[in-house]
């Protein structure tokens, strides 16, 4: 136990005066997913539901063509999902290549009724 305790001490004084990029970039990346992870787990607010969009525009789902509906369910699988469409094509008013003008202001209404909960 001793000689596996001193073999840790030695790696990290190691790797404190002889930084590795490898190992820095591996840390980095572990801290990042630990870190999105624990936020996620801890997080308290009141969020959007991603089915609640799908909900709210399934009358208007018929006006859409079948590759804009798999398009929309893909949007709405995850806040993050909706939230980088909000933040690209309705936000931005850039025009998306997926959806017809008028359905994407639709979906865009739709989100914007939550996009303090996103």
């Amino acid at each position: 136990m001793k000689n596996i305790l001193i073999l840790i001490v030695g790696i990290a004084v190691f790797l404190h005066f002889f930084p590795q990029p490898e190992v820095t970039k591996f840390y980095n990346d572990i801290r990042a997913s630990m870190d999105e992870s624990f936020s996620d787990f801890s997080d308290t607010s009141v969020r959007l539901n991603p089915d609640k969009i799908l909900i709210d525009l399934k009358p208007d789902l018929k006006h859409f063509s079948p590759a804009e509906v798999d398009s929309l369910k893909e949007i709405t699988s995850s806040r993050k999902h909706i939230n980088e469409f909000y933040q690209s094509f309705c936000r931005d008013n850039k025009r998306s290549t997926t959806f017809h003008p008028n359905n994407q202001a639709k979906i865009c209404r739709t989100i914007s009724n939550y996009s303090s909960m996103l």
